[in-house]
């Protein structure tokens, strides 16, 4: 079958690198001898994920190579993808995980919900145009595969109450990635493939560490088990939340579809208290 994507000597792009999941997928790739790009906004942040993915590199500092860029920006994305071609050849493992988690605080206007749709939603659809020609023609060409792993969210599934933009944005992900991948199955098969990413409750960004969260690192090592098995859905469960729940409350949210609930019946005061006991 050819090499598997986190073969030694492939090639990672990752977006959102600075911190977090994003970090902790560049320094394990680098650690599999794999040749290892970084990308988001120009700053400490970056400069630091850059120096530990160097230090853990199998292959030495000439592997890793940071470039900042705004992925909300098709033509930074654009000259990235030229940059990684140019040093390194077209990638195996193209990781859009950049994110802003703008939109919060209330009130929200329209400049708000512009730029988290931009990084969170245009991002990932910037990053697969940008290398996906270049990802399918070299799979098709070698023995290698290659995946390309779109980060989403389980509020993009189950919608919870009080961050929409966030909601909206990565349930965009979501239907765009199944579309991607069906594209890539059906449309024009290759050995490229999509994945979604769904990570459970994870200690990201500078957030003090709280038990019951799981570490970046072990979304990544499920990531990796779950790309190599084949796996689409990459649901991750965490210290708190099983995958059962998990599960659970995917199918209580879909149900308020098929059983003509109000929606996000599962905080509705009508129904809050059996659905606490379905889900939980």
């Amino acid at each position: 079958m050819g090499q598997g994507v986190f073969a030694e000597s492939n090639v990672a792009v990752i977006t959102g690198a600075a911190m977090g999941i994003g970090r902790a997928a560049a320094i394990r790739c680098a650690q599999l001898g794999m040749s290892v790009c970084l990308a988001d906004l120009a700053g400490d942040d970056l400069d630091s994920a850059t120096a530990q993915t160097i230090e853990a590199a199998a292959r030495g500092s000439e592997a890793v190579l940071a470039y900042p860029a705004d992925v909300g920006d098709f033509e930074q994305v654009q000259s990235l993808a030229a940059r990684v071609t140019e040093k390194f050849g077209a990638p195996q493992f193209l990781m859009n995980n950049a994110v802003t988690r703008i939109g919060r605080e209330k009130p929200v206007d329209v400049a708000q919900w512009r730029r988290a749709m931009d990084v969170n939603f245009w991002g990932v659809v910037h990053g697969v145009e940008a290398f996906r020609p270049g990802m399918a023609k070299a799979s098709n060409n070698s023995d290698s595969v290659g995946c390309i792993v779109n980060v989403g969210s389980k509020q993009g599934i189950t919608n919870p109450p009080g961050n929409t933009i966030y909601n909206v944005c990565k349930a965009a992900v979501k239907h765009y990635t199944e579309s991607l991948e069906h594209e890539l199955r059906n449309d024009e098969p290759s050995r490229l493939s999509a994945h979604l990413l769904i990570p459970g409750w994870t200690t990201t960004g500078k957030a003090e560490h709280k038990q019951g969260a799981w570490l970046p690192r072990q979304v990544v090592e499920l990531m990796i088990d779950a790309v190599n098995s084949g796996s689409f859905y990459i649901l991750c469960p965490d210290d708190e939340v099983s995958s059962d729940m998990d599960h659970r409350r995917i199918q209580w949210a879909a149900g308020d579809v098929t059983e003509n609930r109000p929606p996000l019946s599962r905080w509705h005061p009508e129904y809050k208290e059996v659905a606490a006991k379905t889900c939980n």
